[in-house]
């Protein structure tokens, strides 16, 4: 999953954006270049004072255009070159779509130090269309009039209610009656367009031939509400395990460097351990690293309990008990050039304690205590692994990665118990049935496969996707309902008990940070990442109730 990433010299630089001076009304040529560092949503920063940006403010004040300003707190390496690309579509691998009023905006930044195995994917963002799409009867031509008053009008931050949805409200609260275009066309809109990530080239394309959509019409879960308070953020766009639900009301997610909590009860947002500057241990323990880190990255987290555990892009791994100050443990997992974690899993172990497995891209999958934070197991496996889950008897593991086929492995000893095969992409999602007989495992070639342990011929169904890959999934507590989603604007749940020939599909616009049921299955919570429509939504759990008549 890493780039290896060629910094532009600044005399290209400028001499590009000399071009963009010379010919206004031309789009540039396309650059076949890659950068060293691309920042996405609202983290990119760079010195005010900069002699490179006064040059680059100025071409484009004469082009009557607003170089973007960022707050400077937040930026992770001294910045030395900053570009605007207008009309370009991609630089090398990374491509970018627009900012607010200037269409097909790519803002690359080179900086002193690179970041590490970090790649992007092309995130389509809401405002990126919907500024376009404006009535020009109220904004101008393509919203290219629209003052900052106007903008803010469209944009502003309001929560939707259960209450406010039934009489209408989108429940995102996109403003689609003052828009040019309707919620059913921009739907469509985006499955034309939005371009599903794939290591292998059409595989979703190939499964579109030999897989159909299963019957929607359920509805098990019911909107509730959605906070635009909360800001999840997505840093590797494929991994998507940033949000955990510990109750109905209780909820953890990423939001920058921040590993925040939401109460769902109170409305209140609190910040419960931040990464962007210095964190180390207050405990000791065998194989700590007591100097702990700095400005880590986080790109995959657990909560479950009173547990949380952060993973980072270089082989970082972060224990905090929740009920306690401080962190308990931080270690390196690998110093090994491609070391990001991909997804970490928290669960109770066979001897009565809780433990904890990493996947890693360094093709191992390590298993660790949570009392004395112990190294139990180090399993190696010949491609990288995006995603592991444990079985419900704590005997078995699924292992999927950087490889068409999955793996049934012994968690005792490490060794393969059965190849799963049927996936034509790369994988990162997996989870357990709590009968222990089911699993699934979710690709990049838009399909999600169960699968029976008993009978690993065939899977028991094979279910696609609208959109894209499936990036996540839940199965519910009691084994009633799996829950799949996709990288963006779908989440779909699936009755067990119809043999996931039926589902509720849950229509919106985004990307997935992460999706989470809570223990007791009775609140779904999906984080959306978006520059300006950033939010989570709640569904809670329907309930039909019959009422015996009392005779008194």
């Amino acid at each position: 999953m890493a780039n290896s990433f060629v910094a532009l010299s600044e005399a290209t630089l400028l001499y590009f954006l000399l071009l963009l001076l010379i010919f206004p009304f031309s789009a540039p040529p396309l650059l076949s270049v890659s950068i060293v560092e691309v920042h996405v949503a609202n983290t990119l920063s760079f010195p005010t004072d900069s002699p490179f940006l006064s040059t680059v403010s100025s071409l484009w004040n004469s082009r009557n255009a607003s170089p973007f300003l960022y707050d400077t707190s937040n930026i992770r390496n001294e910045v030395q070159k900053v570009i605007f690309l207008e009309g370009a579509k991609s630089l090398g691998s990374i491509s970018y779509s627009g900012m607010r009023t200037i269409p097909n905006l790519i803002v690359a930044v080179e900086c002193k130090y690179s970041m590490a195995n970090l790649q992007l994917e092309d995130f389509h963002h809401m405002d990126d269309d919907l500024i376009d799409d404006m009535d020009e009867d109220d904004y101008g031509i393509a919203g290219g009039d629209m003052d900052a008053h106007e903008y803010d009008m469209l944009t502003k931050v309001t929560d939707t209610s259960s209450a406010q949805a039934r009489n209408g409200k989108d429940i995102q609260g996109i403003p689609w009656e003052r828009l040019n275009l309707t919620r059913e066309d921009y739907r469509l809109t985006r499955l034309e367009q939005y371009k599903n990530y794939e290591n292998i080239p059409a595989s979703g394309e190939a499964v579109n031939k030999e897989c159909k959509q299963m019957e929607k019409g359920g509805k098990y879960y019911e909107f509730f509400h959605n906070t635009r308070l909360v800001k999840p953020t997505i840093l590797h766009f494929q991994l998507r395990n940033l949000v955990w639900a510990t109750s109905k009301h209780d909820v953890y997610l990423m939001s920058n460097y921040s590993v925040m909590h939401w109460s769902s009860l109170s409305c209140h947002l609190s910040e419960i351990l931040n990464f962007s500057g210095h964190v180390a241990p207050t405990e000791k323990h065998p194989g700590s690293l007591l100097e702990g880190f700095t400005q880590t990255q986080i790109s995959t987290l657990a909560v479950k309990d009173k547990f949380m555990v952060a993973g980072g892009f270089q082989g970082e791994i972060t224990f905090k008990h929740l009920d306690r100050k401080g962190v308990a443990f931080c270690t390196r997992t690998t110093y090994d050039d491609n070391a990001i974690t991909n997804a970490i899993e928290i669960y109770d172990s066979l001897r009565g304690g809780i433990n904890f497995m990493a996947s890693n891209n360094d093709c191992s999958m390590r298993e660790y205590d949570t009392e004395s934070f112990q190294l139990l197991n180090n399993f190696r496996f010949p491609w990288p692994v995006n995603h592991t889950s444990v079985s419900p008897d704590r005997r078995l593991i699924t292992v999927v990665g950087d490889n068409l086929d999955g793996l049934l492995v012994d968690l005792q000893s490490g060794k393969t118990v059965a190849t799963v095969v049927g996936h034509l992409d790369y994988s990162f999602a997996s989870a357990w049935h709590p009968d222990g007989r089911i699993f699934a495992t979710g690709n990049q070639d838009k399909t999600c496969r169960v699968c029976d342990i008993r009978n690993l011929s065939k899977p028991v169904v094979t279910l696609k996707a609208n959109l894209g890959a499936v990036r996540s999934i839940r199965f519910s507590s009691d084994g009633q309902f799996m829950v799949v989603a996709e990288p963006a604007d779908f989440v779909h749940v699936y009755s067990t008990q119809a043999d996931y020939q039926k589902r509720q599909e849950i229509d919106f616009f985004g990307e997935i940070s992460g999706v989470s049921l809570s223990p007791d299955d009775e609140s779904l919570y999906i984080g959306i990442w978006d520059r300006t429509y950033a939010s989570l939504l709640q569904y809670n759990k329907r309930h039909t109730y019959t009422y015996l008549d009392s005779y008194f």
